[in-house]
């Protein structure tokens, strides 16, 4: 996605722009973590791809709040508004496709509503939805080989899809500034999720996903543990040689 759909965005958009952005960039790292280390070449490129669709999505918003360059690598980590489950580690594949699942089900129900609208983020939403039914349909064709695969792959993916389900509650919480219904948007997203695992012969995890006991404090600037790590990496370059340019 290129830089050039980024418009002007009210002020009022402001939390919204942050929000998404943050959450592309931050999974944008997080799957980048994967190269040389994927289990097959070919999903080391799929991986790769789906990384840097991610990233177009973030330049494009963060030039639509600033300079890009500064909003991703001088902030702070308090000044970061992703959601918790992007900035969760890798872990085995397994769990790398649990939390692609989440999200990607998640953004692309997200980007097609917002496509639909005439709101500051209608023109890229309607570039991105088309990167997020790929994201989608790459998360689903995984999630049904490991549900329906061995016992250890479906055993790994139970156990990645109960490991971060704490965490899904926060991507409908309501932000200033987008105007979608979450609990419309979160029907949908349920009842996507419901019809894959049940494809793939998984049940939809049980547990806390709102309330003071489950994660959801990202969109406040409270973040996991790991995120500090992911940070100090993704910006270390950045701030070892300020102003150098290519």
């Amino acid at each position: 996605m290129s830089a050039d759909t980024a418009t002007t965005t009210p002020p009022a958009a402001t939390a919204a722009v942050l929000s998404l952005a943050d959450d592309a960039l931050i999974l944008s790292h997080r799957l980048g973590e994967w190269a040389g280390h994927a289990p097959v070449l070919e999903e080391e490129v799929a991986l790769a791809n789906i990384a840097l669709d991610l990233l177009g999505q973030a330049r494009v918003l963060l030039s639509m709040a600033g300079d890009e360059d500064e909003l991703a690598f001088l902030r702070e980590e308090r000044a970061f508004r992703n959601v918790q489950l992007v900035e969760q580690p890798n872990g085995d594949f397994a769990h790398t496709i649990a939390r692609q699942l989440y999200f990607s089900l998640y953004q692309h129900e997200l980007y097609t509503e917002l496509a639909a609208g005439e709101g500051p983020f209608a023109a890229l939403a309607a570039k991105a939805v088309k990167e997020t039914a790929y994201h989608r349909d790459h998360a689903e064709q995984w999630t049904l080989r490991l549900g329906d695969g061995t016992e250890e792959s479906r055993r790994r993916m139970r156990a990645a899809l109960d490991a971060l389900w704490k965490y899904t509650g926060e991507l409908f919480r309501p932000v200033d500034g987008l105007d979608v219904d979450p609990a419309a948007l979160e029907a949908r997203w349920l009842a996507a999720l419901g019809a894959i695992l049940e494809q793939a012969g998984l049940d939809l995890p049980e547990g806390p996903r709102t309330g003071a006991w489950a994660a959801g404090a990202g969109r406040q600037g409270l973040h996991t543990e790991s995120f500090g790590r992911l940070l100090a990496e993704m910006q270390h370059l950045h701030r070892s040689h300020p102003g150098a340019s290519w």
